[in-house]
C-alpha cells in the first residue's frame, strides 16, 4: 500500500523534522565544541567563525533568491574581524570594527549604483549585526579567564531551550504562540523550555561558577526569552523569502543557521548576564 504524499515521513513526528537524524546532527557538533573548548580554547573561536561564515553564506544565499544583493566582502570580512578583535582587544574593538564594517558597506554598495541600495545596504548591515555582532559576543564569552565554562553553560542553555520546548510541545502542545510564522511553537513548549532552563541556570550557577542560585535563575529565564525570540526571528525571515530551510547541510536540521537561530541571539544575552553577574576581565 502506498502512503499519503502529504503525511509526513514516520521519523519526522509533530514536530515535522527527521528526530534520529537531529540527534545525531546535534552531538557531532556539540562533540566539536567540546574537543575545542578542552584542547585550546580559541579553537573554539576558530570553529564558531567557521560555522557562522557558512551559516553567513547561507543568508546571503536566501537573500539573493529575492534579488537582495549583499555585499558579500565587507560583511565576510566584517565578521571575520569583529570576532577576531572581540577576543584579542575586548569590546571596545568590537564596536570599532563594527562601525567600520557598516562604513565599509555603504562604499562597497555604491559601485552597483542607486537602484536597490538602500535594500541591499539594509540587508547587508542587518546581517553584520545578525551574525557578526552576535559572534563578537561570543568571543567576548570565550576571552575571559573562565570563558570556556561560559561558553559551555551558554550552549546548555540554549539546547535546553530546544530540549524542553520539544518535549513538552509534542506531548502537551495546544496553543500556538504566533501561528502565523511558527505554527509548531506552543505556549505549553514554551513552558517547559522555561523549566528546563531555569534549572540548567541555577545548577550551572551554584555548581561550575560558585555564584548565588538566583543568579542563575534569571539568566535561565532570560536566555528562554531570546532563545524562543531567535526562532521566531529566523521563522521570520523564512517566511518572508518563501523558503522552509537556509539549507541541507545538516540531516534534521535543514541548514546550518537553522540550528544556530537561538544561539546567535543568546550569545548577546549570554555575554551581558555573565558580565553583570561574574564581572569581566
Amino acid at each position: 500500500m502506498t502512503s499519503n504524499p502529504s503525511e509526513p515521513a514516520p521519523s519526522a513526528g509533530r514536530a515535522g523534522r527527521n528526530l534520529p537524524a537531529a540527534i545525531a546532527s546535534g552531538v557531532v557538533l556539540g562533540a566539536l565544541v567540546v574537543v575545542s573548548l578542552i584542547w585550546v580554547k580559541w579553537l573554539f573561536g576558530v570553529l564558531a567563525g567557521a560555522a557562522l561564515l557558512i551559516a553567513l553564506g547561507e543568508l546571503i544565499g536566501a537573500f539573493a533568491s529575492r534579488d537582495i544583493r549583499v555585499a558579500r566582502t565587507p560583511v565576510y570580512a566584517g565578521t571575520v574581524a569583529a570576532m577576531a578583535t572581540a577576543y584579542i582587544w575586548g569590546s571596545q574593538a568590537l564596536l570599532v570594527t563594527m562601525g567600520a564594517a557598516v562604513v565599509a558597506v555603504l562604499i562597497w554598495r555604491i559601485r552597483r549604483g542607486a537602484d536597490g541600495y538602500v535594500r541591499d545596504a539594509s540587508a547587508s548591515v542587518f546581517l553584520l549585526a545578525y551574525i557578526g555582532l552576535m559572534g563578537g559576543f561570543a568571543m567576548l564569552m570565550l576571552a575571559e579567564s573562565d570563558g570556556p565554562w561560559r561558553i559551555v553553560v551558554f550552549i546548555l542553555l540554549t539546547i535546553g531551550n530546544d530540549i524542553g520546548g520539544y518535549a513538552t510541545g509534542v506531548l502537551f502542545g495546544r496553543h500556538p504562540i504566533a501561528p502565523t510564522i511558527s505554527p509548531k511553537k506552543s505556549w505549553e513548549g514554551f513552558a517547559g523550555s522555561l523549566v528546563v532552563q531555569m534549572a540548567i541556570g541555577v545548577a550551572a550557577f551554584i555548581w561550575i561558577f560558585e555564584a548565588p542560585w538566583w543568579q542563575g535563575l534569571i539568566m535561565g529565564i532570560v536566555l528562554t526569552i531570546t532563545a524562543t525570540a531567535g526562532d521566531f526571528a529566523e521563522s521570520a525571515i523564512k517566511r518572508d523569502l518563501g523558503i522552509k530551510d537556509m539549507g541541507t547541510l545538516l540531516p534534521g536540521h535543514g541548514g546550518l543557521m537553522d540550528r544556530l537561530d537561538s544561539l546567535v541571539i543568546n550569545a548577546f544575552a549570554a555575554w551581558a548576564l555573565f558580565a553583570l553577574f561574574l564581572g569581566t576581565g
